[in-house]
């Protein structure tokens, strides 16, 4: 029998044979570094708490996740000509030791032939910039001042890089699990040329640094609308897209695009919800499967993480997965 790792390689080969459906995140190991938690992020239902770059974030009841509050007074930096005072990365370089030694036992715990190694890192580059500056100020930034916007960015990829090292030093990761929304449901937050201009450089430095430095599979989340993007993302290292909604012409994705895999199309808004049912889940999850389902298909949630935002969600749909992958397979297998 494959372990979730080799079923999983074998679901993204252009000619691999996988045993069964791959189940979410099944062949990733998240890990959560001393970096990641040392963005003092809130937990479920915390309110108002300022992470490490100064940016106050809250994850009210019953949302999917934490976003940035950008009240009169609580932006970081509202003038991007302003950012080289306002806007200070964190020092990644000096954690205690003690805390990458617990997170390296953690980690040994993980069985390297069944899961990748997987690092956490959020928020990405775009969404640090509208962290630090709110989103329609960051967006009106790119059309009017770009020159600080280039160095804004050049800014936050130095961080990352620097994450990277220190991450790959005490972990020595297989895989990587990168947070960055570049879109709505129905559109990218900038045309492809603009995004081109702005974000596909320092993209292909970052991921090509991981790669570098020994990390095989680049999983990349935007739960949006990205079809357009995906050309950038080939060219930056993704391996795999986590979060692709059913706004996205999934399966023609993957026919035309062999270099990507997708994690997705059983979007979180339609499973996810107060009063959510079994009956549900499994009519969501077999629509999924049976539309998007082949060479470089991951049936999974769109949230990013293996999480629900209400209790027994995301097991349900592993259920389901499983309970569904001997008939999917027995009647496409070739």
């Amino acid at each position: 029998m494959l372990t979730a790792k080799q079923n999983f390689l074998e679901t993204i080969k252009p000619d691999g044979h996988p045993e069964r459906l791959v189940k979410q995140y099944e062949p990733f190991a998240v890990v959560f570094h001393p970096q990641y938690r040392h963005r003092n992020n809130p937990k479920p239902g915390e309110l108002n708490k300022v992470n490490n770059w100064g940016v106050t974030v809250s994850w009210a009841e019953g949302q999917p996740g934490a976003f940035p509050v950008h009240k009169p007074g609580l932006i970081v930096c509202e003038d991007i000509e302003e950012w080289r005072d306002k806007v200070h990365a964190p020092d990644v370089l000096h954690y205690p030791e003690a805390e990458w030694e617990a997170c390296q036992a953690e980690v040994e715990k993980i069985d390297r032939n069944e899961q990748y190694v997987t690092p956490f890192m959020a928020p990405g580059i775009f969404e640090q910039c509208h962290y630090l500056m709110e989103i329609s100020n960051a967006l009106m930034a790119f059309y009017e001042d770009p020159e600080d916007m280039h160095d804004l960015i050049k800014y936050i990829t130095e961080w990352e890089l620097q994450c990277c090292d220190v991450i790959c030093d005490h972990i020595h990761p297989d895989a990587m699990l990168h947070h960055d929304d570049w879109g709505t449901q129905i559109s990218t937050f900038m045309r492809p040329e603009m995004f081109e201009e702005f974000f596909l450089e320092p993209y292909k430095l970052l991921y090509g640094h991981w790669k570098e430095r020994g990390v095989e599979i680049i999983v990349h989340h935007s739960d949006s609308y990205a079809e357009t993007l995906v050309p950038d993302m080939i060219e930056m290292g993704i391996d795999v897209w986590q979060g692709a909604m059913r706004t996205n012409d999934i399966r023609k994705i993957l026919d035309e695009n062999p270099q990507i895999s997708i994690m997705g199309g059983v979007d979180s808004a339609l499973v996810d919800y107060e009063g959510w049912t079994e009956e549900n889940t499994r009519k969501v999850v077999r629509e999924s499967v049976d539309k998007y389902g082949g060479r470089g298909y991951i049936p999974c949630q769109s949230q990013g993480l293996n999480v629900s935002t209400f209790k027994g969600v995301y097991e349900s749909i592993d259920k389901e997965i499983d309970a569904y992958s001997d008939e999917w397979m027995a009647a496409h297998q070739k």
